[in-house]
């Protein structure tokens, strides 16, 4: 089905979606990715937050379901085996090491997903200092 007859959700629905988040900054970060990349302005791969798993990008992207091959996400090309990540709230610290042969896989996807893990890293950070 293409992209642009796709119906959105009512923005009613989105906010329910995430009702039950007691983080409410991540829910409105949530509902504003959900829109942007409804409107085809962010791509899925550039959000801080996660709309599978309803959490930050850093907290969930270990998960297998953030694997993908096709774009080298969490993937070593030439092991063609997949990565394992490592987040550490406390030193900020983010490691990717392939399965297979203990090294970062040095490709665009994984710097894109360095780069959401410590913009997710920050916000969450930042926002449990205000609170």
């Amino acid at each position: 089905m293409l992209l642009q007859n796709r119906p959105h959700p009512h923005p009613a629905e989105t906010h329910r979606r995430y009702a039950h988040l007691r983080d409410r900054r991540l829910a409105g970060v949530l509902i504003d990715e959900d829109t942007a990349e409804d409107r085809e302005e962010l791509s899925a791969l550039e959000r801080i937050s996660c709309r599978v798993h309803r959490r930050w990008a850093h907290e969930c992207i270990s998960s297998p379901t953030h694997v993908i091959a096709v774009t080298g996400h969490r993937w070593c090309r030439p092991c063609e085996a997949e990565a394992n990540i490592a987040v550490d709230e406390l030193t900020g610290d983010i490691t990717i090491t392939c399965t297979r042969c203990a090294r970062t896989p040095t490709t665009p996807a994984t710097r894109q997903i360095l780069r959401t893990c410590r913009a997710s890293l920050a916000t969450a950070t930042e926002h449990r200092r205000r609170a």
